[in-house]
């Protein structure tokens, strides 16, 4: 997320007083009542989400930034937090995933094919997430901390998804291979010592092109610590971050998500203003049908995303930093609206966004993960480049 915009952007003197009791309350018997309705790990998935939405806020774990920053600035912690976090989740996911079923529960990875399809939609995901002020998660946790501007980038992001599933289908026969994991092709051992070499070697390549360009290296660019108010230092939330997904894989059988539930939210209203989207081919597939057909608050996505909000808007009166505000610059308001259909649309061509390809592709060592990143990347530094256009710092 972009961390500087939204801790500026969210800056408050008290906090609102009710707002914590009201999401405590909100929370428990929303808890209470998907447990009753949907099962308990609908319930527990909820709590992950809820506890993922704190932990984005306070550890402000920038994939947006952390990427502009190298660009910027050629200061690489953010993304050598990454690379931690990512190692830290090939070692925790591939033996779990390699079982196959835990407690009667089907466990698969994030692993999709490699094509054009993922280069384009993720390299407009990369210049969506820099215009519109984050990426997916990152737009979950700012909203919810009141960032008004990030409201405006998930509606976009919403209509953007909405739009990729249109036209998903012509995208399915663009030129590729079939999906690949590191572990399938190598074994156990092979994918994870593979991953490792390819994390060391960009921890590497990021501490040689910072110290080319600043003399020195930073670790932490962070000073102080509230538990509180934030922000908590990269490495707590990288491990925060590796912790959720286990939970996530344990309790829902696949890593986590976000943007599925955006396209999902787009199509159901869609539906409530006479769009029958049931006929498109994305929404034809039985698992999107029966999303499609079902209570959107059966949707493990839905729940978790929820979850982010309400977890980040509890962070935020806890670090009395919540204070939506109505007055946007004109350009700002036209970037987020180009940044967030970029977003959607391209999580959508190229097979999911920041969290559901990059670190829960990547940490399933599929292949298409990396793809994403590279692309991703490009279309950040571009995004980078052009953010002064619209008065973004």
């Amino acid at each position: 997320m972009d961390l500087k915009t939204a801790r500026e952007e969210t800056l408050m003197t008290a906090p609102a007083p009710y707002l914590l009791g009201v999401i405590c309350l909100f929370s428990g018997t929303f808890t209470l009542l998907l447990a009753n309705f949907f099962g308990w790990r609908q319930g527990a998935l909820f709590l992950v989400g809820l506890s993922a939405g704190i932990i984005l806020y306070h550890a402000a774990f920038g994939f947006t930034s952390a990427w502009r920053e190298v660009v910027s600035s050629g200061r690489g912690a953010g993304l050598r937090a990454q690379m931690l976090m990512l190692a830290l989740t090939v070692l925790f996911f591939t033996p779990i995933i390699a079982q196959g079923e835990l407690f009667g529960l089907g466990l698969r990875g994030s692993v999709a094919p490699l094509n054009f399809s993922v280069i384009c939609g993720a390299f407009m995901f990369g210049l969506g997430m820099q215009l519109g002020g984050g990426c997916a998660s990152g737009t979950l946790y700012t909203a919810g901390g009141g960032n008004t501007r990030m409201f405006i980038t998930l509606i976009s992001f919403i209509i953007g998804s909405l739009l990729g599933t249109w036209q998903w289908s012509g995208w399915q026969n663009t030129p590729g291979i079939a999906p690949v994991s590191l572990t399938g092709s190598f074994g156990l051992l092979g994918g994870i010592l593979l991953s490792f070499i390819i994390f060391a070697g960009i921890w590497y390549v990021s501490i040689l092109y910072e110290r080319s360009r600043n003399g020195t290296i930073v670790s932490e660019p962070r000073s102080g610590f509230s538990v509180l108010r934030g922000p908590w230092p990269l490495l707590a939330g990288a491990l925060a971050l590796v912790l959720v997904q286990v939970a996530t894989l344990l309790l829902a059988g696949r890593p986590w998500g976000v943007t599925s539930a955006f396209a999902l939210w787009g199509a159901k209203a869609a539906g409530g203003l006479g769009l029958d989207v049931s006929a498109w081919p994305y929404w034809s597939r039985p698992a999107s049908l029966n999303s499609l057909n079902q209570s959107i608050f059966s949707d493990v996505t839905t729940i978790m995303n929820i979850g982010i909000m309400l977890g980040a808007a509890s962070a935020a009166n806890l670090a009395r930093k919540f204070t939506p505000s109505l007055v946007l610059p004109p350009k700002q308001i036209i970037a987020a609206v180009i940044g967030g259909l970029l977003l959607g649309y391209g999580a959508r061509i190229a097979y999911g966004c920041n969290i559901g390809a990059y670190f829960s592709g990547i940490g399933s060592t599929s292949l298409h993960g990396w793809l994403w990143f590279l692309s991703a990347f490009v279309g950040s530094i571009l995004g980078t480049k052009i953010r002064p256009w619209f008065d973004l710092r």
